[in-house]
């Protein structure tokens, strides 16, 4: 009998991952991961933030032990709080800094759940590692899951076609819907838990009260990108990404000014008046590559993860850079975020956007 490690986060996803392995004869076992403790949050004087009266990992926790209470399989726990800070969290604070805006989704995957968790799930006696990712995977090949809403290859692109051997997506077949309906036929307490969203270390917190935690607040002017007058005050660029229209904070012009860009060396964040020009582009380059396989002259990519995927033609190709240019505009094409690609339903892998042009030009006001 194979055994299988399944990461077991103390979600509805996981659990059904874990339950249908067992119905299809492994040898289930599972692994919670603690990758972050929200009991050293503090601000950027080094004052503690913490006012909850459970840690919500630590929630996270008991809902899986009595998942797998339930299921009747062991659990193992595994802390990787360094290594989370080392690989996920500081790279997100110097993205930041940079001016550009960050996926740690796509670095967990990389460096925490198919590298150090696999390594683990090996010491465990794993013959396969398993995780409720809605996603396919065939032959170190990597496939979008059936429901293309739930879809996450976007967020497993980064990962290598190393790490995607020995690896199983229980869930690639199976609509969100038909997983709740596995969840509570099966009696799983985590049937009708409600979804995590957004940064995983930020969980249900305010983003910009977080982000004050760890990088002090800036303040700097805000100027339209076009009449080049100041408009307004920013209260730190690491507050905005682009395409932004709410919270922009401009008094009588909410949800008119998009973020369009922004100017690191002299704090400036550039907003743009509705659906401006200055919103799109029709090129980009890309660095910090992870191809699965090679790509093709003509595909499609997505440049976030709800964004709608788009035909690009690749332009050149190194180990270090791919520049890609898109027939049909693109908005919001943000430094820092993944261009992924796709041919038909297979992802091929992704690169990082870098810099951004238009009618062969690089955009001056994204830094």
């Amino acid at each position: 009998m194979k055994k299988v490690i399944v990461g077991i986060s103390g979600g509805v996803d996981s659990a059904v991952a874990a339950l249908l392995l067992k119905r299809q004869g492994y040898e289930v076992e599972g692994l919670f991961m603690r990758n972050w403790d929200a009991t050293l949050n503090h601000d950027y004087l080094g004052n503690p933030t913490l006012n909850e009266s459970i840690c919500p990992q630590e929630q996270d926790y008991n809902d899986a032990l009595e998942a797998c209470r339930i299921l009747d399989i062991p659990l193992h726990r595994v802390d990787f709080i360094k290594e989370y800070w080392d690989y996920v969290f500081t790279y997100f604070l110097e993205e930041l800094k940079r001016g550009r805006t960050p996926n740690p989704d796509m670095l967990c995957n990389k460096f925490i759940k198919f590298d150090l968790f696999k390594k683990e799930a090996k010491k465990l006696g794993a013959d396969y590692i398993a995780t409720g990712h809605y996603a396919k995977v065939n032959n170190a090949k990597l496939y979008k899951a059936l429901d293309q809403n739930k879809d996450q290859t976007y967020f497993l692109a980064d990962i290598t076609k190393e790490q995607l051997q020995d690896v199983l997506f229980p869930l690639g077949d199976y609509t969100k819907p038909e997983v709740r309906k596995i969840a509570v036929e099966a009696g799983l307490n985590v049937a009708k838990k409600k979804d995590s969203t957004g940064i995983c270390f930020i969980g249900e917190r305010h983003y910009q009260e977080f982000i004050r935690n760890y990088l002090k607040p800036n303040p700097g002017d805000i100027i339209d990108v076009e009449t080049k007058e100041v408009i307004g005050k920013h209260t730190g660029l690491m507050n905005y990404t682009i395409g932004q229209r709410r919270g922009v904070g401009l008094s009588g012009s909410e949800l008119r000014h998009y973020v369009c860009g922004k100017n690191v060396e002299k704090n400036i964040l550039y907003v743009a008046f509705g659906d401006s020009k200055y919103l799109y582009s029709d090129a980009c380059t890309l660095d910090n590559i992870n191809l699965l396989e090679e790509l093709p002259e003509k595909l499609t990519a997505k440049f976030r993860y709800r964004g709608e995927e788009i035909p690009i033609e690749v332009l050149s190709v190194t180990k270090e850079e791919i520049k890609i240019k898109y027939p049909t505009l693109a908005k919001s094409v943000t430094p820092g975020q993944a261009c992924v690609f796709y041919f038909n339903d297979e992802c091929l892998g992704c690169g990082f956007i870098k810099d951004v042009y238009k009618n062969g030009e690089k955009l001056w006001y994204l830094s």
